[in-house]
């Protein structure tokens, strides 16, 4: 088919930016044009595979870094304050996005779940939009609680009910802005013409709904539509061309595979303390570690030494091999990453789908129960660690890594767009 111009829209952390920049790079191996809205800072990130970035002028990680941020994550009230705060923030979201969508006049639009402004987008401009899911939630099922509920089994109709709840608080607290953008921006009925997750097509058609995580971490439901297609997980290989330091290399070399323990872009409220508990669990077991600092969570308390060696962050997919397993915050990325290469992992969730995947770790017998970051004590992350090593998980852990292998979720999923594209306007 002919070459595309495509738009992606994704939203967040690391994290949440990594998977698409996979995505894009896979379109953009098939001739397609390819340009990447999110926040500022990653552009290095976006623009090394041949994209073009187009930051936001919106600092994601200036906003997960402040204080009402982070009281936000351990309170309802808290959430609310800072909801109402960001307002602002979020109408230049969508106004940047606009500007963006403008320019560029993109046949499709492929966005994420906190990017929904993108239906909106593809009204005004006659393009496609397809809607892509790292986690399975938003879509109503009876297979299991959403994702982002602190919720275990409800039964069939309970397991509906909350994803609808979920999608029902969502709608609520945007619908004012939204609706007012719609008219005022885009000279758009306020109101939209069909959900949000459902995509946009000019015609009216069905538009297919990308699935990005894998099916042997979680199966798709057997009550999701035809329209619903699950990839695989969209990884990005960044070892190639990457050099690691030497004080690195001599760590890994002069002892035992390390435990990797890094909690990503999540704030804490004493990251000290934290430090201290990973510093005494892993003195407890016996076992090296290997400390990446990230965005927050563990900080430069932890002394290089012997036995532990801190880093500010490598590529996961040269550094997990190197690990004899992992332990994290649970984010939908990570866990993949960790499992993708065989690794025992130990999930210390802060918040959102976080307990959700540590839950699906130990259901796969790939690592123990989740060990919520709140509570965790040196002792509770030390008997973890023990359980991560044993025999029987670390065998389960490379076999489901084999799998997860095996699949190609990125050109999956590229293939997919380019299939919505030709019953569209890019025929």
């Amino acid at each position: 088919m002919r070459a595309m111009k495509i738009l992606i829209l994704a939203l967040g952390s690391r994290g949440d930016v990594q998977p698409y920049v996979a995505l894009g790079a896979a379109l953009k191996r098939r001739g397609h044009s390819v340009t990447l809205v999110t926040s500022g800072g990653f552009e290095p990130l976006i623009e090394s595979r041949g994209l073009t970035a187009a930051p936001l002028s919106v600092d994601i990680r200036a906003l997960i870094q402040a204080p009402e941020m982070q009281r936000a994550l351990h309170s309802l009230s808290a959430r609310y304050k800072a909801w109402r705060e960001t307002r602002p923030m979020l109408r230049r979201l969508l106004d940047d996005s606009w500007s963006v969508a403008q320019e560029t006049r993109p046949d499709v639009i492929v966005y994420s779940v906190k990017a929904m402004q993108a239906p909106a987008l593809a009204e005004a401009l006659g393009a496609v939009a397809i809607p892509s899911f790292q986690i399975p939630a938003f879509l109503p099922t009876g297979a299991f609680p959403s994702p982002l509920l602190p919720l275990r089994g409800l039964g069939s109709w309970g397991n509906r009910a909350s994803h609808r709840v979920l999608r029902w608080l969502m709608a609520t607290v945007t619908a004012r802005m939204t609706k007012d953008w719609r008219r005022t921006r885009l000279g758009l009925p306020a109101a939209p013409r069909r959900d949000p997750y459902e995509g946009y097509h000019p015609e009216g058609r069905a538009v297919v709904r990308l699935h990005g995580y894998s099916r042997h971490l979680v199966p798709l439901a057997q009550d999701c539509g035809p329209q619903d297609r699950l990839t695989g997980a969209w990884f990005l290989d960044e070892a190639e061309g990457w050099s690691p330091p030497d004080a690195l290399l001599r760590f890994l070399a002069e002892g035992s595979p390390p435990v990797y323990v890094g909690f990503g872009s999540m704030p804490t409220e004493d990251s000290a303390a934290l430090t201290r508990v990973v510093l005494d669990a892993l003195a407890a077991s016996g076992r090296r570690g290997l400390l990446a600092s990230g965005w927050g969570g563990l900080t430069a308390a932890a002394q290089a030494s012997e036995r532990v060696h801190v880093l500010d962050a490598a590529p996961h997919d040269w550094l997990f091999p190197r690990c004899s397993a992992v332990v994290h915050h649970g984010g939908a990325g990570t866990t993949h990453e960790g499992l993708r290469w065989g690794r025992p992992t130990v999930v210390c969730p802060v918040f959102g789908d976080q307990p959700f995947w540590g839950r699906r770790v130990a259901a796969l017998g790939v690592g123990p129960a989740p060990q919520p970051q709140r509570r965790l004590t040196a002792a509770a992350l030390a008997r973890a660690i023990d359980a991560a090593h044993a025999p029987d998980v670390a065998a389960r852990a490379a076999g489901i890594g084999r799998a997860i292998r095996a699949e190609a979720g990125a050109e999956a999923a590229a293939e997919l767009v380019e299939e919505a594209a030709r019953a569209g306007r890019a025929q």
